[in-house]
């Protein structure tokens, strides 16, 4: 199976509960027990390969251009990964079943896993760094939708928000760095990133790419000082817990530091930073768990303790130690997942996590006490179990250290130690001693659904302390040497004879047993003592934020448009100048241009016209003649600079504006207030006139230099009749080269005309409905409200501009025109029927909604682009061909034509659109009955009320 369909199938995987949760909870289980079964076994059928130290790999090119590549790869580290991801996955699917309750929306919280499961798949498949953070976001926003699930408590909408807050701060850490990196190697794919290593680590941004890589890997894993998060994500359901500590989410930054340790690890600054970090998480978890009263609590701190573990192990940099580390990552899934199950066992039998109220349930649940201990034993380090052959692995790594090394030893003992103590903590307090009379519910073993999956992994913790390279050998060994890059053979026994590491086991097992003997009065004390708490510390940061970010947005956005445009505006300019300060445009290399009079003039008059408008804006009409002046003015520039398609849609695109915003002012005071002082207006004509001054700098600077790249005009010119059929380039760039923009603007175009119709709505209802009614008008209206002039000669020029919109419309591909302005001079004809004839005349005689003129015009511009596929060619790529028909000429046809219709009908229907929005305004609005009383003709009455 190829890997980007196993990467897809947790997503098909996602959309099958909300299809089938009619169908009973026990079917949607089913469909995604089936849909992560499906790529659990694709991944497997891949074993084979692995072994033989083969790299599976697939993918298609998406945006080769910036280097974003769909690429997916499956090595020994990509299996682990993923069998650790789907295989548990599967589990909790199972378990989820019988664990939530009826009233709980189970189909909501299978896609919401699935989602998950299929973010975290798609991390450790990916072979493109870029891609790569797509899916690392993903998780992110995935698991905020899973921990608060329950989203009536408050602790898990807290819970949720931190953990998004905390890893996705961390995310945009890691894109930078990411990007860095992918600059410093010269590509975004990971393959060859991990080639790279000497070039890598001989940048000077080495170190700036690998810190900022780290925070993102350190706040997805919950190092410290970030580890604060992942308790707080415990008021998710239990099998979130469960799988979020032992497969993914957490395991994801490690993950990462795994993939990338053959380009980043073997330097000091590497060690350094993340081999202590992974120390002091480790201690400080363990530490702080042997407190916790919460089942949950204490494993997620312990959680916490053993990620520093792997963390510390990966960050030792030696061969040896990464065999321990990818080890550990097993054995830890398998017994920290079992105790999370079992947590939520006693949870939902018993009816309480809180140790304080637990204890005896060692007969009342039998089956539950030989898992939870089992996987508890495991966690302790205590042989023959899993667990003790991987801490033996790390304490053998940490004695053989060349730096640091009596540090690291007594440290982590003390950290093995507390392990054991909470280890042993949870067996004792919660399985032994007597049982009690006032536990929430009467305990008893659940049925087989809910303890099957944690006796699954318990039997695991067993069989790989038994027989570890049988059982788990050969993945540890496929996946040490993804790590490394170099072929390793791992050889684990349960026997090491007695050595350093034997010796500070035994210590922490025994310090561990003495440490919970001495637990009461070491919990009365911790209750005690004042110490930081990093929730209320985080909930102060935030608040403290956001009142900052209040304060700021309260000076530069208090609802002023001119304030917030100021601040953009001197920012822009800010930015601008500072990079042509510390920067080197060159010398000028292009000559000057000789002005002549009539470009001058029209110049002249832009800047009059311009500065006249800005002086009086305040009267509105005459702004608006002002506005046209300049588009006019703009529109013949245009046509002199030889642009005559952009010219054509220029002072096409004035007149629809000129005359829709004449009936929107219509509504309107014909003047403005003054609304802001004279120091105001003084200030804000500075921020203009050095904003000109400085665009304008900034385009002479670039018209009078060449920059060493030939200029992409070049490259249309030459292949407008080649690619695209047509040798008006101008049209092909808008409905070829550049049509997947041309669609995007039609589309926001339509959406446009969509919501101005939608604000009309609202508008004819309520109380601005009746205050239009209302209305009386500053003026008096002419009583001849449809000249007979004006309608003549509006039917006559209707048939005529129709023509002419054809013929431009037919034209354009090869001369200048096109759908758009053949849109627009049709709008224009057809404004001048409703301008003539009134509203309900003309409205009366046609025949197709306007809205559905832009749906059709979106779905043609769609329906051509989708066409290129099947001929093998991307999107909205267009083709042409020659034909003969009787009695004519040898013609073109080009599918391009199809995308200009849906611009055409596009354009059409948004500005008939927003008139007829216009227009219903007018007629509700109480200037509809405002008739001249000298006209004595009831036809021409009853015209003006219509």
């Amino acid at each position: 199976m190829s890997p980007a369909l196993i990467a897809l199938l947790p997503f098909a995987g996602a959309l099958l509960p909300g299809l089938l949760i009619r169908s009973g909870r026990n079917v949607a289980a089913f469909a995604c027990g089936t849909a992560t079964a499906l790529a659990l076994i694709g991944l497997w059928v891949h074993i084979p390969a692995i072994m033989r130290g083969e790299v599976v790999t697939a993918g298609f090119d998406w945006l080769p251009q910036i280097g974003l590549n769909a690429q997916f790869r499956i090595d020994g580290l990509a299996l682990l990964f993923g069998t650790l991801i789907l295989g548990i996955g599967l589990l909790i699917i199972l378990y989820a079943r019988h664990y939530l309750s009826r009233t709980d929306p189970i189909g909501k919280f299978y896609t919401y896993l699935m989602l998950f499961q299929g973010a975290m798949t798609g991390i450790v498949l990916c072979d493109n760094i870029l891609f790569l953070l797509i899916f690392w976001e993903l998780t992110s926003l995935s698991s905020f939708l899973l921990i608060g699930y329950w989203r009536h408590l408050p602790e898990g909408r807290q819970g949720a928000r931190m953990a998004l807050t905390v890893t996705g701060a961390g995310g945009l850490a890691m894109i930078a760095g990411m990007l860095i990196l992918g600059q410093i190697a010269g590509s975004y794919e990971i393959s060859e990133i991990l080639a790279s290593r000497d070039v890598i680590q001989a940048s000077p941004w080495y170190t700036t790419a690998l810190v900022l890589i780290l925070i993102g890997a350190f706040t997805k894993s919950a190092q410290f000082p970030f580890h604060f998060w992942l308790p707080h994500a415990m008021a998710a359901p239990t099998p979130v817990s469960a799988y979020l500590h032992s497969a993914t989410m957490v395991k994801a930054g490690l993950f990462l530091m795994a993939r990338l340790w053959p380009a980043l690890s073997g330097t000091p600054e590497w060690f350094y930073i993340v081999s202590i970090t992974g120390l002091i998480t480790m201690l400080l978890g363990a530490f702080i768990a042997v407190f916790k009263d919460d089942l949950k609590g204490l494993l997620a701190f312990s959680t916490v303790s053993h990620l520093g573990l792997i963390t510390m192990l990966l960050g030792f940099g030696t061969e040896a130690a990464a065999i321990a580390a990818v080890f550990h990552i097993i054995n830890h899934a398998t017994f920290k997942a079992a105790l999370f199950m079992t947590a939520g066992i006693i949870d939902h039998e018993a009816g309480t996590r809180s140790i304080r109220l637990l204890g005896g349930l060692r007969k009342l649940m039998p089956i539950t006490f030989v898992i939870g201990t089992i996987a508890a034993l495991s966690m302790a380090g205590i042989p023959p179990l899993n667990g003790f052959l991987s801490k033996e692995m790390m304490l053998y790594e940490v004695d053989h250290l060349d730096a640091m090394r009596q540090t690291f030893m007594v440290l982590a003992t003390l950290a093995a130690l507390f392990s054991v103590c909470y280890s042993l903590r949870f067996i004792a307090h919660v399985f032994l001693g007597p049982q009690r009379d006032e536990y929430p519910h009467k305990p008893h073993d659940p049925g087989l659904g809910l303890w099957v999956a944690p006796g699954f992994l318990a039997v695991l913790v067993v069989l790989i302390g038994l027989f570890p390279n049988t059982t788990a050998g050969w993945l540890v060994d496929a996946s040490a040497t993804a790590v490394t890059g170099v072929a390793q053979e791992s050889h684990i026994y349960l026997w090491h004879g007695v050595n350093a590491a034997l010796i500070m086991s035994i210590i922490a097992i025994a310090g561990g047993a003495v440490l919970l003997g001495l637990h009461r009065p070491l919990l009365a004390a911790w209750d005690a003592a004042p110490r930081p708490e990093a929730k209320a510390m985080f909930d102060a940061t935030i608040l403290n934020f956001g009142r900052l970010c209040g304060w700021l947005t309260d000076r530069i956005t208090n609802g002023s448009m001119g304030r917030a445009l100021a601040a953009l505006t001197v920012t822009v300019v800010f930015c601008g100048a500072l990079a042509w300060s510390t920067g080197s445009a060159g010398p000028i290399t292009r000559p000057m241009l000789p002005v002549e009079p009539v470009p001058l003039i029209a110049w002249f008059m832009l800047i009059v016209a311009t500065g006249c408008m800005v002086t009086f804006h305040r009267r509105r009409l005459l702004a608006l003649v002002l506005v046209g002046i300049v588009g006019l003015i703009v529109s013949v520039g245009f046509a002199y600079m030889s642009a005559p398609d952009l010219a054509l849609t220029q002072i096409s695109v004035e007149v629809v504006t000129i005359i829709l915003l004449l009936l929107a002012l219509n509504f309107l005071p014909k003047r403005t207030l003054f609304e802001t002082t004279d120091r105001r207006r003084g200030t804000d004509a500075f921020i203009a006139a050095l904003t000109g001054i400085g665009f304008g700098t900034l385009a002479y600077a670039m018209m009078r230099r060449d920059f060493g790249a030939d200029p992409i005009s070049g490259y249309m010119l030459e292949n407008s009749y080649k690619q695209g059929g047509g040798t008006n380039v101008v049209n092909v760039i808008l409905v070829d080269f550049r049509g997947y923009d041309t669609f995007g603007e039609i589309t926001v175009l339509g959406i446009a005309a969509l919501v101005i119709f939608a604000l009309t709505e609202t508008l004819l209802q309520g109380k601005s409905s009746r205050r239009l009614r209302n209305w009386v008008t500053e003026q008096r209206r002419a009583g001849d409200r449809h000249p007979l002039m004006l309608v003549v000669a509006t039917r006559l020029v209707l048939p005529v501009a129709l023509v002419v919109g054809i013929y431009i419309f037919l034209r354009g591909h090869n001369e200048p025109g096109g759908g758009f302005v053949a849109g627009l001079v049709v709008a224009i004809a057809l404004l001048m029927q409703y301008m003539a004839s009134g509203f309900a005349w003309t409205q009366r005689r046609q025949r197709l909604p306007y809205h559905a003129l832009i749906g059709a015009g979106v779905v043609a511009a769609a329906v051509t682009g989708v066409g290129a596929w099947f001929n093998g060619r991307p999107f909205l790529t267009s083709d042409y061909g020659y034909f003969k028909l009787p009695l004519l000429e040898e013609f073109e046809l080009a599918t391009a034509m199809g995308f200009d219709l849906g611009v055409f009908l596009c354009v059409l229907g948004a500005v008939m659109l927003a008139l007829n929005s216009l227009s219903r305004i007018a007629r509700h609005a109480g200037q509809t009955v405002n008739v001249d009383p000298m006209d004595s003709d009831p036809k021409n009455r009853r015209e003006a009320e219509v």
